[in-house]
C-alpha cells in the first residue's frame, strides 16, 4: 500500500505485527504529537516527555497484540500508555530526589559527626593534659568529683579531708587547669 491515508489505525497495527516499519511512521505520524503532548504535560520536560514518547511507540512495535481495537481507539490506548509511563517516571524521578537529599543530609551530618568527633578527641586530649599538670592532690579531688561522679561530700570522705578543703582543692585545680587550656588554645576556655 502507497497510500496509508486512508488505511484505518486496526490495519496498521496489523501491518506492524509484521514488521512493516512504514505502518508504524504513519501511527507515530498520527498520534505522535498528542502521545508526546501528553507526556510533556505530565513531566514538564521535553526530553524526559520524548524519553516516554519512544517508548510508547517502541513498546507498540514490540508487542502489537497488546492494541485491542474492541476495547478503544489506538490514539486512546497510546495515551493511557503513555500517562502512566510519565506518572512512573515522575514518580521515580521524584523518589530518586527524595534518595539523594536524604544522601546529601546524611553526609553532611556524617562530616559534622566526624568534625565533632575530632574535636572531642583533641579537646580530651587537651583536658588530660591539664589535668596532668596540676598538683597531686588537686588532681585526684577533681577526678573523683568530675570523672567518677562523687560529690564534695563524697569526695572529702574519700580523701579522708574537710569539704571545704576538697572544694577549694577542686576550685583552684579548675582555676589552673582553664589557664592551661587558653594558653594552648581552646576555644570556649575561657569562659
Amino acid at each position: 500500500m502507497d497510500d496509508l491515508n486512508d488505511v484505518s489505525d486496526a490495519q496498521l497495527v496489523m501491518m506492524v505485527a509484521r514488521f512493516d516499519e512504514v505502518a508504524l511512521a504513519e501511527i507515530y505520524r498520527r498520534h505522535g504529537g498528542a502521545v508526546f503532548g501528553l507526556a510533556r504535560r505530565v513531566l514538564h520536560n521535553g526530553s524526559e516527555a520524548e524519553d516516554v514518547t519512544q517508548e510508547i511507540f517502541l513498546r507498540l512495535w514490540n508487542q502489537p497484540e497488546k492494541f485491542d481495537a474492541t476495547r478503544g481507539s489506538l490514539r486512546s490506548f497510546l495515551l493511557t500508555q503513555s500517562h502512566a509511563r510519565a506518572v512512573d517516571m515522575v514518580r521515580s524521578l521524584s523518589a530518586r530526589h527524595r534518595r539523594e537529599v536524604n544522601d546529601a543530609s546524611r553526609t553532611a551530618r556524617a562530616g559534622y559527626d566526624m568534625q565533632h568527633e575530632a574535636w572531642d578527641l583533641m579537646l580530651a586530649d587537651e583536658v588530660q593534659r591539664a589535668l596532668r599538670e596540676l598538683p597531686e592532690e588537686e588532681r585526684r579531688a577533681i577526678e573523683l568529683a568530675y570523672f567518677d561522679g562523687h560529690t564534695y561530700v563524697q569526695v572529702a570522705e574519700i580523701l579522708n579531708e574537710p569539704e571545704g578543703t576538697i572544694k577549694s582543692r577542686i576550685r583552684n585545680g579548675m582555676r589552673r587547669m582553664r589557664g592551661v587550656l587558653i594558653e594552648s588554645g581552646v576555644e570556649g576556655a575561657e569562659r
